[in-house]
């Protein structure tokens, strides 16, 4: 990867948080004191989790709807009142009640000017299908004063040909707010929800920033593994640890995401053969799902293969 142009850096901070569920006062106040913190230590955009104000794992769709907020609520103002004091893009994650009166697994992308997007997780994960309905628009990609960024959520970042949606629509940095849950990891590796966003920042030559949380919610723990990756895949910050908050900070110059040539005679974007790939888009027959009704795990055999379950996050 080319050196950075120091003039060019922007520094972008992703915030793994200790949340707990249904306290939105206290998420909403630990979100802006990781704001403030970063802010002060000069970041110009700032990553949070996913349904950062509510927490995630809901007992009922009555619980999700009475912690479920307009995307022009008091999160967003909060957030919205924070990056025109400090000069931030914010993209955080919140259980949005829709205009329809739906629920939706959202998340905001803010500058000082105001909320500039809202994006609707598209691949729910687990139960999720259970409380919030998916979204049907593409990740938005906003040109900033920092850069374009765009904004997709958790599981979403597990779907290659969701990430280069973004990435061919000139996203120099996506912003994942994620809530990933602890799995077993074998001695000596990491995480690979983790290493997965260095594949995704490698494979589009784009940053990627993933905040997720720490701690337990109702016996379930988090992953935590937040990082930053750089567009040649390699970690800038992180990935954190599993046990504590913490706050990420990696000085970032977004254009370098505009080359996407890997040498002299290859380009990310550039050598691709859609033409070829047209079937990974459609419903392949003779796949089935790995548990009844599910779409989120997709086997090619008839039976599911031994380790098939639900759990939660992500």
């Amino acid at each position: 990867m080319p050196p950075a142009d120091r003039d060019q850096l922007v520094r972008v901070a992703a915030c793994q948080l200790n949340l707990q569920f249904g306290a939105v006062e206290a998420n909403r106040a630990a979100a802006a004191a990781a704001i403030t913190e970063a802010a002060g230590r000069g970041a110009g955009i700032v990553v949070l989790p996913e349904l950062t104000p509510s927490g995630y794992v809901f007992a009922d769709p009555a619980e999700a709807r009475s912690l479920a907020e307009p995307a022009d609520g008091a999160t967003a103002a909060q957030w919205a009142a924070l990056a025109a004091r400090h000069e931030l893009v914010i993209a955080g994650g919140f259980a949005e009640l829709g205009p329809d009166g739906g629920l939706y697994n959202s998340a905001l992308l803010i500058d000082p000017g105001g909320v500039r997007a809202v994006y609707r997780k598209a691949h729910l994960w687990d139960a999720e299908p259970d409380f919030f309905a998916a979204g049907d628009q593409p990740p938005p990609v906003v040109t900033t004063q920092y850069g374009t960024i765009a904004v997709m959520i958790c599981y979403d970042a597990e779907f290659p040909e969701w990430v280069r949606l973004p990435a061919l629509a000139g996203a120099e940095l996506l912003a994942v707010p994620t809530n990933w849950p602890a799995e077993p990891v074998p001695a000596g590796e990491r995480p690979l929800v983790s290493v997965n966003i260095q594949v995704a920042a490698y494979a589009n030559r784009m940053f990627v920033a993933a905040a997720c949380r720490t701690g337990d919610e109702r016996g379930v723990s988090w992953t935590g593994a937040s990082v930053i990756a750089g567009p040649d895949g390699y970690p800038l910050a992180g990935p954190a640890g599993t046990g504590s908050a913490e706050l990420l900070l990696a000085d970032c110059d977004l254009r370098l995401a505009r080359r996407k040539a890997s040498g002299p005679r290859n380009d990310a974007h550039a050598d691709r053969r859609p033409e070829l790939y047209a079937r990974v888009a459609d419903s392949a027959p003779g796949i089935r799902a790995c548990g009844p009704g599910s779409g989120r795990r997709l086997w090619a055999a008839a039976p599911a293969p031994p380790g098939c379950r639900r759990g939660h996050g992500r």
